[in-house]
């Protein structure tokens, strides 16, 4: 659009008339782009006739994508075509056998919800600029708060669960040493923290990025099942307070990624009471089995924990990102630790009530309005809707489960309990030989063979990885509502089709 001459006005060089933009051209790309994300996305999510996957590799896809940047710009048509291009090569993570991470499917309100944030683009840390998403942030905080068992709490939306335990292992560190806030960290003892073997690595990421340091992070001996082991917790935190150590933090885990495993939280929380420890528990994968009545139990003692992480985007489908960090404390603790009173943005003389300018609890400047998300998938399901959600996911794994117990080639790990199914596929040329170092060597190259298959096939797409000396395994994670019983079947008679000739 070229703006009027009349009465031009010029700076630099640059007419400043009227706007430059045409927003008729750019609505009817709006259009054109939103029926495509209906047509090839949406409508499709659900379709097991589509590919999960339309697998190419990094130079071959480079060419077909046409990355480059030019100066000059490309009409819409072309924008449109890069649109179906990218749509078509992406992983179709909504597709009811898109099982390779702790999240999939594709819950349609949430989506709506997504639109809207991005079309509004807020940023959530004053009221002044984001009234709605700061009161939808708080009615969400405080109902998830609820579901811990909390009497009252504080909390803030943050980008993942590796963030909501680094914010967990700050505070903590915070707690126990206030000044470290303005004199830093010369003159501390050294502080050490305990977490499960099995726990997630971004315990060590925290430690390292926050100058703990990771050998200053004690990895406590898990049981079979992969279960924090509370007397080995109980041994390592008396040697590290004998060897002049000040431990400080206890990190325990409510679903670790890979099987699926909960700590006993409230012998841990015994522990931590004792030597006066803050306890975390990083419920980012299993936090979702609060909101069953029949599955609240694998957190029994959640409630004695000073904060909890917990990830909606996962079990409970509120589209990436929805990560809650979540504090006990009613006391502004997690304000005075990351505050930083700008006074562009917190201003103390505002004629609204200030205290709903909760940006400053953030490490974040610009903050997305994920609760948002999740608020609006649970206004639509209602606490029974999650709930059946999170119920039928599990019972969905238990037919797993049964079903491999009965197929010729597959075997459990163990017996899971949650929806982490781990198992191996043996192939026919393996099922009679002893299971010695040569058999377990011949299996390892099993899953990551079957994977290539399936990934340039597209049929499917499932996560494997060896753990603690096992050799390489399959995990299934059962979390899409639109996935079926005969999605289970698939899946086994799938994998039996691509690797039956090893």
């Amino acid at each position: 659009m070229v703006p009027s001459r009349k009465n031009v006005v010029l700076v630099d060089g640059v007419i400043l008339n009227g706007p430059t933009t045409d927003a008729k051209a750019g609505e009817r790309f709006v259009e054109d782009a939103c029926r495509l994300i209906m047509e090839e996305v949406i409508l499709k999510a659900t379709d097991i006739r589509e590919k999960v996957c339309e697998w190419r590799p990094p130079e071959e896809l480079k060419r077909l994508l046409d990355l480059e940047l030019r100066d000059a710009g490309e009409p819409h048509h072309r924008l449109l075509e890069r649109c179906q291009d990218i749509i078509r090569y992406s992983v179709k993570t909504n597709h009811p056998r898109f099982f390779n991470q702790l999240y999939a499917g594709l819950d349609y309100y949430s989506l709506v919800a997504r639109f809207m944030t991005e079309a509004l683009n807020p940023s959530v840390y004053t009221y002044e600029v984001s009234p709605v998403f700061l009161l939808v942030e708080e009615a969400v905080l405080k109902k998830m708060i609820e579901f811990i068992g909390w009497k009252e709490g504080d909390g803030i939306f943050n980008p993942g669960g590796s963030v909501s335990n680094m914010y967990a292992m700050n505070l903590a560190r915070y707690k126990y040493c206030p000044d470290i806030k303005e004199k830093g960290l010369s003159g501390l003892p050294r502080l050490i923290l305990f977490t499960s073997a099995e726990c997630h690595y971004s315990m060590k990421k925290s430690a390292s990025f926050l100058g703990i340091g990771t050998e200053n992070v004690c990895f406590v001996e898990t049981d079979g099942r992969g279960k924090m082991i509370p007397e080995e917790l109980e041994k390592r935190v008396q040697e590290a307070e004998k060897e002049g150590a000040a431990p400080f933090l206890v990190c325990a885990t409510s679903g670790t990624t890979v099987l699926g495993a909960f700590d006993p939280l409230d012998e841990i929380a015994d522990i931590c009471e004792r030597h006066g420890l803050w306890l975390h528990v990083d419920a980012s994968w299993g936090g979702s089995a609060l909101m069953s009545r029949k599955h609240c139990r694998l957190l029994q003692g959640i409630h004695r924990a000073d904060s909890v992480a917990w990830n909606p985007h996962k079990m409970l489908m509120a589209g990436i990102q929805c990560c809650a960090f979540l504090v006990k404390d009613k006391s502004d603790l997690l304000k005075r630790c990351y505050s930083a009173n700008a006074s562009y943005l917190f201003q103390q003389d505002k004629f609204y009530d200030v205290s709903y300018d909760t940006g400053d609890k953030s490490i974040q400047c610009s903050r997305r309005p994920d609760a948002f998300k999740f608020w609006m998938a649970w206004k639509a399901l209602g606490t029974l809707g999650l709930e059946e959600r999170v119920n039928r996911a599990l019972a969905l794994s238990r037919y797993l489960v049964e079903e491999i117990k009965k197929r010729e080639g597959f075997k459990l790990l163990m017996e899971p309990e949650y929806a982490n199914i781990c198992f191996w596929y043996i192939p026919p040329s393996l099922r009679q030989m002893e299971e010695g170092p040569e058999f377990w060597a011949k299996l390892h190259l099993v899953a990551p063979a079957i994977k290539e298959r399936m990934m340039k096939k597209g049929s499917l797409m499932l996560g494997y990885q060896p753990h603690r000396g096992k050799v390489n395994f399959f995990r299934q994670v059962v979390i899409s509502p639109q996935v079926s019983r005969e999605d289970m079947d698939f899946l086994l008679d799938e994998i039996d089709l691509l690797g039956r000739d090893m």
